[in-house]
């Protein structure tokens, strides 16, 4: 399994095992449909090895630590058990060290997936997996995320009262976003725009600490190159209000004009596309996300075309977005020269991420970039640069969502 993605759980009873070179801690915690605790009798760990339908096992000789939970013996008002996990040692961090979690059904031992979280360093807990529970069925969610202050204050986060308080979690990586009831797209979603609508009226975000080693937008205009990511976190506040994401593109030497159409499609968090934003359906989610209209040329300074997102209107079931550019005409990208994306706030115009593609393939597609709300609520921008064969947004709905 990957960070976000989920597999359906086709048994009751499933059991997931968490081993690491060094000597875990592992926990698991029942969680209501608020993300917390209904008190400290659902935190299931060492000292208190069961609750509701979950039960913990320590690690011995050929068995590690493992959280089993009974999915028909779980209460309904419950919607997710978290699996954590932290080094034994006092102090110690998960650097150089890959936790693997093996989830398995608890009565015959087969194995049904396995996740290895990436890229952990300074983080001294973890947030592993999930079996959650959506439309009656219960799934398993690979999440990932990391804190840098202990297994303490994960409890805490999620509600559970510690003897010595702990400090309020901070998230180091989180590569996915909760699990969220997802629409189905409307009817006639490839059709004309939709009507303007106000996006919802904002909310005062939450702060952010950043981690460390994670880039934000703090010290000015971040320059992606490919793969890379920033946080859009500004002052310790997530980036709430509305920006637009700039795409521009010139016909190389000799080439004729280039046609291309710049997209955004907006997916929920199984990978499902929710709706998608183009040069024919100007408008999507009640106005949340708007576009610029249709460039047929790509002569000119400046973006080509561009989309507009009002952060804050996103609907909760939108958990990633992905911006593209197609080849209406086929024309490949081998045409095209100084192609790139740049975010802009879209009130001052302030540009705050650019990347600019440095290769081109012969292609009529490519991922330029994407957005993906994280497990904390704040949204992270990633340069993708990963080229396709698609001429409509129809047939980037596919490659896009295997991006995420």
């Amino acid at each position: 399994m990957t960070p976000g993605s989920n597999i359906p759980l086709a048994v009751t009873r499933v059991t997931v095992d968490v081993t690491a070179p060094v000597r875990l801690d592992v926990s698991g915690l029942l969680l209501t449909a608020d993300g917390k605790v209904r008190s400290d009798d659902d935190f299931v760990f060492y000292n208190q090895p069961s609750g509701p339908g979950v039960t913990h096992r320590a690690a011995s000789a050929g068995s590690p630590d493992s959280i089993t939970v009974d999915t028909g013996a779980v209460p309904d008002g419950i919607e997710k058990i978290v699996v954590t996990a932290s080094p034994d040692a006092a102090g110690a961090t998960f650097a150089g060290t890959e936790p693997t979690a093996t989830v398995r059904s608890a009565d015959d031992g087969s194995v049904l997936a396995t996740f290895t979280p990436p890229r952990l360093g300074s983080e001294t807990a973890l947030v592993v997996v999930e079996v959650y529970r959506r439309a009656g069925a219960w799934k398993v969610r690979a999440v990932g995320q990391g804190y840098s202050n202990g297994l303490a204050a994960i409890a805490t986060d999620f509600g559970v009262s510690v003897e010595e308080p702990a400090a309020p979690a901070q998230p180091v990586a989180p590569p996915a976003a909760p699990p969220v009831p997802a629409q189905a797209p409307p009817a006639g979603q490839w059709g004309a725009p939709a009507a303007p609508a106000a996006p919802p009226a904002p909310a005062a975000p939450p702060a952010f600490p950043p981690a460390p080693g994670k880039i934000n937008l703090d010290k000015g205009r971040v320059s992606l190159q490919k793969n890379q990511t920033v946080s859009l976190v500004k002052g310790g506040k997530p980036l709430a209000r509305s920006v637009r994401m700039g795409l521009g593109w010139e016909p190389a030497y000799g080439s004729r004009a280039i046609d291309l159409d710049a997209s955004v499609i907006a997916y929920g968090p199984d990978r499902n596309m929710i709706d998608a934003c183009y040069f024919g359906k100007l408008q999507i989610l009640n106005g949340a996300i708007q576009h610029s209209g249709d460039n047929l040329t790509g002569e000119g300074s400046g973006d080509d075309e561009s989309i507009t997102v009002h952060m804050e209107g996103l609907p909760p079931e939108v958990t990633g977005l992905v911006f593209t550019v197609s080849s209406f005409n086929g024309q490949k990208f081998t045409q095209v020269a100084k192609a790139y994306c740049r975010l802009l706030d879209a009130r001052t115009g302030e540009e705050l991420v650019r990347f600019d593609l440095t290769g081109a393939e012969a292609k009529t597609g490519v991922l330029m970039c994407k957005f993906i709300r994280q497990f904390s609520g704040e949204w992270e921008m990633t340069a993708l640069g990963e080229y396709v064969k698609s001429k409509t947004v129809r047939d980037l709905v596919k490659p896009a969502a295997q991006a995420l």
